[in-house]
């Protein structure tokens, strides 16, 4: 119990030890990833499908070659409830965009593929975000360097 009070208190201590440069970075950090979600979001849409849905078969796609992915691995990796991913898997079971197979030594588990039109949806997609994040690369770079700079002289100039 003391060690979450002391972490607590050290949090205070550092917050307040924020510079208004600091405050700049971490807004204009915050202003671009909320562009960049708001692009994801109306690209997915446009596409016919939920931004759910895109993140699902990103997910499942960006899983290493070969890896079987259950849907468990799929909720924690969208951080949703088990039972929220199974319904987002119906859903694209259902458009055509996922399969699923029965894990062959233990059949109450579950792995999704990506279907052919599930693969060509999400290739699509991340065309286009790839673009865009080429995009937003000058912006992020100084700024991700920056708040690197920024923790590096934190981290050398020691607690308060």
């Amino acid at each position: 119990m003391a060690a979450r009070g002391s972490n607590s208190r050290a949090r205070q201590r550092s917050s307040t030890a924020l510079s208004s440069h600091d405050y700049r970075l971490l807004a204009e950090f915050r202003y671009l990833l909320a562009k960049f979600l708001a692009f994801s979001e109306a690209a997915a849409q446009a596409a016919g499908l939920s931004p759910r849905q895109h993140q699902a078969l990103l997910a499942i796609k960006g899983f290493a070659d070969g890896t079987d992915v259950s849907v468990g691995d799929l909720a924690e990796r969208l951080n949703i409830r088990h039972h929220s991913a199974v319904g987002l898997v119906d859903r694209l079971v259902a458009s055509g965009y996922l399969l699923r197979r029965s894990d062959p030594h233990d059949r109450r588990r579950i792995f999704v593929v990506l279907t052919l039109a599930g693969e060509k949806k999400l290739a699509a997609l991340s065309a286009i975000h790839r673009d865009e994040l080429k995009r937003l690369t000058p912006l992020l770079k100084p700024l991700l360097a920056q708040l690197a700079a920024t923790s590096e002289r934190d981290t050398l100039k020691g607690p308060g």
